[in-house]
């Protein structure tokens, strides 16, 4: 079954969870968006108000920002809206087009998954570290990067599957420009 207009078949099972899961990435952005823009007024608000400061509200402010950029890096590898050099589309080979895609996308899943095996090491070695104001576990802060490296590392596999198989340029998704 397609939709009503006949333009693409319905999602599938992995579709479905693919969808699910970048919500899921694109909710965590989204939380810790507001949560900066919200942190940082307040310790503006602080400034001029008689209270004394809280200085757990720039710390949380800073994992938040941290939180917010790798954890929807899985997505724009996915969207192919990650930053790329497009340095190779004026050559009109379309097998070496195919090569320098699969390269890259096997570049981003390496680079994902190392930094993915890294953030787990620290999840395991940092465990009875607390932040300085929050006193919160420094696993609760890796925890976050960990999750959007392995997102990057599996999406960039499935990018480099995807553009091994097909030998058609890539089509621009919801919200993108063709070029």
């Amino acid at each position: 079954m397609g939709r009503d207009d006949g333009s693409a078949p319905a999602p599938g099972g992995w579709a479905r969870w693919v969808a699910l899961v970048t919500r899921v990435e694109l909710a965590i952005g989204a939380v810790a968006l507001v949560l900066v823009f919200l942190l940082v007024l307040v310790q503006a608000a602080q400034r001029y108000l008689p209270v004394s400061g809280w200085p757990w509200t720039g710390e949380l402010a800073r994992f938040c920002l941290v939180w917010l950029t790798i954890s929807v890096a899985g997505v724009l590898v996915t969207t192919d809206s990650h930053i790329a050099l497009q340095l190779v589309d004026g050559v009109k080979n379309p097998t070496v087009l195919r090569v320098v895609r699969v390269f890259a996308a096997l570049t981003v899943a390496l680079v994902g998954a190392a930094f993915a095996l890294e953030a787990w090491d620290l999840m395991a070695s940092q465990g009875r570290l607390k932040s300085p104001s929050l006193r919160m576990p420094l696993t609760w802060l890796y925890l976050f990067p960990f999750l959007g490296f392995l997102s990057t590392a599996v999406r960039g596999v499935v990018a480099a599957i995807g553009f091994a198989r097909s030998a058609a340029p890539p089509v621009a998704g919801h919200g993108e420009a063709v070029r």
